[in-house]
């Protein structure tokens, strides 16, 4: 344990995703998805536990068979968020709450620690992780920009480029990496709270953190894991994995 706080690993896992059906289930050299990212989460130094939160039989199922600790979550959660609270909340004793997306099984175990390292602060609600990018990354409104104070407090997210480049020379882009570590009770407030304007003008739920007036500690990594959303980066992945293997 890190700080004498409880560390839980939960790793949400949907099986209805709109561009990928079933793709915590697809496999790559006789895994699923879902058991890569399970096996990286093992790895991390202060888990005290890991459970796979699922919505269908049939990958609740699949992690049962690899030996993995997983608890079904109602079919109607919008987010991995909603669902991983809905876990959360059956377990006193959970403290440190770390949501590691289902989908990214290239997630290293020291990228997870950081993000716990950063959440470990009594004046934190919340941690994420950002790395640096190209301005011209900067322009795509799909890769989430951060700005953050000297003491690596976020003060916003966005997904236009910001700060404004007014002076070239001082500028730096952050891309924000969607994993996020909750003390419980952020999550479980964050969760029953109505989402703001700023949530909805960006789509962004980081920011309804922000808006209840929370600190978010923001920890700066290089490697960028990549996620599965399509069956092309599926692909990929299964040609890089089979590529070492061979």
């Amino acid at each position: 344990m890190i700080s004498g706080n409880r560390v839980s690993i939960i790793i949400p896992a949907r099986y209805g995703s709109t561009r990928l059906p079933a793709k915590p289930l697809l496999e790559v050299a006789g895994k699923p998805i879902i058991q890569w990212v399970w096996e990286k989460a093992l790895k991390s130094k202060y888990a005290d536990d890991v459970i796979i939160a699922v919505d269908d039989k049939r990958i609740f199922d699949a992690c049962m068979n690899f030996g993995a600790e997983v608890e079904m979550t109602d079919v109607n959660h919008n987010c991995g968020s909603n669902r991983i609270a809905e876990v959360a909340s059956r377990h006193n004793n959970f403290e440190y709450i770390i949501n590691l997306q289902g989908d990214e099984p290239m997630i290293e175990a020291e990228i997870i620690d950081k993000l716990i390292e950063a959440l470990d602060d009594d004046n934190v609600a919340m941690s994420t992780l950002v790395r640096e990018i190209t301005t011209e990354n900067a322009q795509n409104p799909n890769c989430v920009k951060c700005v953050f104070d000297d003491n690596l407090n976020a003060l916003y997210f966005s997904r236009s480029p910001i700060p404004y480049s007014r002076n070239p020379e001082y500028v730096k882009y952050f891309g924000h990496i969607g994993m996020y570590g909750y003390k419980k009770e952020t999550l479980i407030k964050m969760v029953q709270s109505a989402q703001n304007k700023l949530e909805l003008a960006e789509s962004l739920e980081q920011l309804r953190v922000l808006g209840m007036g929370e600190k978010i500690k923001v920890a700066l990594v290089e490697l960028n894991p990549i996620g599965i959303d399509t069956l092309e980066d599926y692909e990929k992945f299964k040609s890089l994995i089979e590529g070492k293997l061979a």
